[in-house]
């Protein structure tokens, strides 16, 4: 029996987005735990869809010891601030500082940048290397999204990237790391290659559910994969960190380098010939509804994709429910909105009363709040369990919520950020997605995994915010030379 570490510490990093990353977002939680400790960790994680999950229950299913650390996480948004990663970096440290260890799990994101730093994963790794040595086996989940650096490659004896996008595989995940740290447990060892590549993809088109191109080489990565060579990763990276090392990575260990090498060629090779198609069709808000008024009738999804939390956004932004007001469409919800304020002010008053306070708007320059009057449907206390794929076991807690509506459209709102991407959202405040003919999601693809059944058509619409999709709006001044922005 083996004495494994875990530990986590996750941030995905929107270099453009406006705010800094405090130590009190990691600390609160949100869809996910906040910060925890020793082993409340295992508890506080236990059944959710999430690397760390999957890694415990794969590896005490094995006989192994775990021996936890420290996990935490922070929604998507701007640069980690310097203080907050000193402080939770120390604090790795002093859990790991004595421990007698035979193997370390860490559940990285692996785009995390604070403001001094742009591979803050490499900085944390080059520090715990500091106190345990060189030797000790380190196996790294990471996200769909992580910038792989060299750094990261060289103080790791794996890494294993989420294969799927919305991230349903995130429990999954941990358990391919489990095999690979058991693998090295048992004397193995692998040799690692990989390749940067140099262009960026928008996150809309990154989506492995419609096959080319993404879900199309998800599966040539796999079919790579034997005994030999257990890991062959295509790492679309995340395009709104402005940095010299973005861009997708491809990612392979074997026994031997030469093997590794030959099937990082073999898939870089397929992921340039389809370099062209990671691309789609954005509408403004307005566009969008139009578009609608000349399809066949049914349920149609506005993806609010420039304004989902999970790239960044501040989750409060108007556009696309100006445009459903102005153009008094009924029969619609736009989902999560958050506004805290305006969220405790809704409970003083109560289901039924009418509230007249301004809504969002606040969260991104330029932005405007929605005048009230709205009417109050429904309060929660933002408490409830996850179903869906992407969050399924994920015990909640988003604040007080509403749901309120105005000229026949609904909204709910949160008091903490988190995109639209399970139907218990609905359920918590009574409503159910099947009765809106067009739902406004506050996501950008990780909706997909819930809602994608319930729709007759989706569309990327292009509002306002920090989560920018079309990746020629933005100035990128730190990128390495040769990059192309597709």
């Amino acid at each position: 029996m083996a004495r494994i570490g875990v530990l986590g510490f996750l941030h995905e990093t929107n270099t453009f987005a406006p705010d800094v990353t405090g130590l009190d977002r990691f600390e609160e939680a949100d869809a996910w735990p906040g910060l925890t400790e020793g082993d409340a960790i295992i508890e506080a994680t236990r059944d959710m869809n999430l690397a760390v999950s999957g890694f415990i229950a794969a590896m005490r299913a094995a006989g192994h010891e775990i021996v936890p650390l420290l996990w935490c996480s922070a929604n998507p948004s701007g640069p980690v601030a310097d203080a907050a990663f000193e402080a939770i970096a120390a604090r790795i440290e002093t859990r790991l500082r004595g421990q007698a260890l035979d193997g370390l799990f860490l559940d990285l994101h692996g785009s995390m940048v604070t403001q001094s730093l742009d591979d803050a994963e490499g900085e944390l790794l080059r520090r715990l290397r500091g106190v345990t040595g060189p030797a000790l086996p380190y196996v790294a989940a990471l996200d769909f999204h992580a910038i792989v650096t060299q750094a990261m490659v060289d103080r790791t004896q794996a890494m294993v990237a989420y294969r799927s996008y919305p991230h349903v595989d995130m429990a999954e995940t941990g358990q391919r790391a489990a095999r690979m740290m058991q693998r090295l447990l048992a004397g193995e060892t692998f040799f690692a290659a990989w390749r940067k590549l140099d262009f960026l993809v928008s996150m809309p088109w990154q989506c492995t559910l419609d096959g080319e191109p993404a879900g199309v080489l998800m599966a040539a990565a796999g079919a790579l994969e034997t005994d030999d060579c257990p890991e062959v990763q295509f790492i679309p990276g995340f395009p709104l960190s402005d940095t010299p090392e973005s861009g997708p990575s491809v990612l392979a260990y074997a026994r031997n380098l030469e093997q590794a090498d030959q099937a990082v060629r073999t898939l870089a090779a397929e992921v340039e010939a389809r370099r062209r198609s990671f691309t789609g069709r954005l509408y403004a808000p307005g566009e969008a509804l139009d578009a609608l008024a000349h399809r066949r009738p049914g349920r149609y999804i506005l993806a609010d994709t420039q304004d989902n939390p999970g790239g960044g956004g501040s989750g409060d932004t108007t556009g696309t429910l100006r445009a459903l007001l102005d153009r008094g469409i009924g029969q619609a919800c736009v989902a999560v909105l958050c506004d805290a304020a305006f969220a405790r002010e809704a409970h003083t008053l109560g289901v039924g009363a009418r509230i007249d306070r301004p809504l969002g708007g606040r969260g991104f320059p330029g932005e405007e709040p929605v005048p009230g009057p709205f009417e109050i449907l429904s309060l929660g206390d933002g408490r409830f369990v996850g179903t869906g794929p992407f969050y399924l076991g994920c015990r909640m807690d988003l604040g007080s919520m509403v749901r309120v509506r105005r000229d026949g459209v609904d909204i709910l709102i949160s008091s903490r950020k988190q995109q639209a991407a399970d139907q218990a959202m609905f359920r918590h405040l009574g409503a159910d997605p099947r009765d809106y003919r067009i739902l406004v999601l506050k996501s950008s693809v990780h909706f997909r995994a819930d809602f994608a059944a319930l729709a007759d058509g989706i569309l990327m619409v292009k509002a306002p915010g920090a989560n920018t999709a079309d990746l020629h709006d933005l100035t990128f001044r730190r990128l390495r030379p040769g990059v192309e922005i597709l």
